[in-house]
């Protein structure tokens, strides 16, 4: 039986996008499946059936090194590819693969708007770096898996959400990415649905505007209220999500939601969106097209380094209800 080691740090969404990986090589390889990541994120992995021990650090890799020479793997899948992951199977010197990256290409994107990215989604990258161990992908998309003590009933979280409810994700780790309150504002009065606010404790207030601006009373501001695994329950008993380019709307792809994805000063063009069997017509993407700026950045910015942040304030948010409506019906 072969040992391998799968490692990715960060972040929510990017573990969850490694999860279709480990599901094939664990169930196409007689192996045992170890990952590495950061104590922030371990508990998703730890959750998983298919990943037989987590090793994680909260600073440096060197607080985990030793335990993790010790296991003699046979072979590690670094779907991080950065100069730490690259120390780190340096160090444990046995074969490795990795997924291409395209930093060039995203590069060529960001700042002088060649497109030259390829048309697969990093998921499809990721399953490069399993390729030398005859590992394929298996078509059944990602995987999130809730523990039974995380499982959220709705309707006593709040009454008016026995009925259905639409979940708004307002979050997002850039300013850049975050559709503005105002706008989630407007989709919320059009909707006119029960709609609960998804976010963490940081989007507490975000969400508490939004709440005011929408002046409609079936709004309940889950921010801050639930950990992950609990706000996951909320998103996989909605009928739909709308949701920024955040860790929730992969989360909502796990459980092959409708969702429909806000791009602002990033684009799906870099293989990121919501991932999903090409069975499943459940995914939509919103976003500005034509504007000469976007994408500014791979990841994102404090604030619009153009000053007038087009790419969030002129979205179609009628579009975007007309769009969410299909699914509630």
């Amino acid at each position: 039986m072969k040992k391998i080691l799968i490692i990715r740090f960060s972040s929510i969404g990017d573990i969850v996008l490694t999860t279709p990986v480990i599901r094939a090589v664990k169930s196409q390889l007689d192996c045992t499946l170890h990952m590495l990541t950061k104590t922030a994120f371990a508990g998703i992995v730890k959750n998983n059936p298919h990943v037989d021990k987590v090793y994680s650090f909260t600073a440096s890799v060197r607080e985990v090194i030793q335990g993790l020479q010790s296991e003699n793997y046979d072979f590690i899948i670094d779907l991080q590819k950065n100069i730490r992951s690259v120390i780190t199977r340096k160090a444990l010197g046995v074969p490795s693969s990795s997924f291409p990256k395209l930093n060039m290409e995203k590069w060529m994107l960001v700042n002088m708007k060649v497109n030259r990215m390829p048309d697969l989604h990093v998921v499809d990258r990721y399953f490069a770096a399993a390729e030398p161990l005859g590992i394929s992908p298996d078509g059944e998309g990602l995987d999130y898996f809730i523990p039974e003590a995380d499982q959220v009933i709705p309707e006593k979280a709040h009454p008016m959400l026995q009925g259905g409810y639409v979940g708004v994700v307002i979050g997002g780790k850039h300013n850049t990415k975050i559709l503005p309150g105002e706008k989630v504002a407007e989709i919320i009065k059009a909707l006119n649905y029960p709609v609960v606010l998804l976010g963490g404790e940081a989007d507490r207030e975000r969400g508490n505007r939004i709440t005011k601006l929408s002046n409609h009373e079936k709004v309940f501001n889950a921010c801050g209220k639930f950990n992950l695994n609990q706000s996951a329950s909320l998103v996989k008993q909605a009928r739909v999500i709308i949701s920024n380019d955040t860790g929730l709307m992969h989360i909502a792809a796990a459980f092959r939601k409708p969702v429909i994805s806000i791009w602002g000063n990033t684009t799906p063009v870099f293989g990121m969106y919501p991932f999903m069997p090409a069975e499943e017509d459940l995914s939509v993407i919103s976003e500005v097209k034509g504007l000469r700026c976007r994408p500014c950045s791979k990841l994102g910015y404090r604030q619009c380094p153009k000053k007038h942040f087009k790419c969030m304030m002129e979205q179609d948010t009628d579009y975007i209800v007309s769009q969410a409506k299909k699914f509630i019906t």
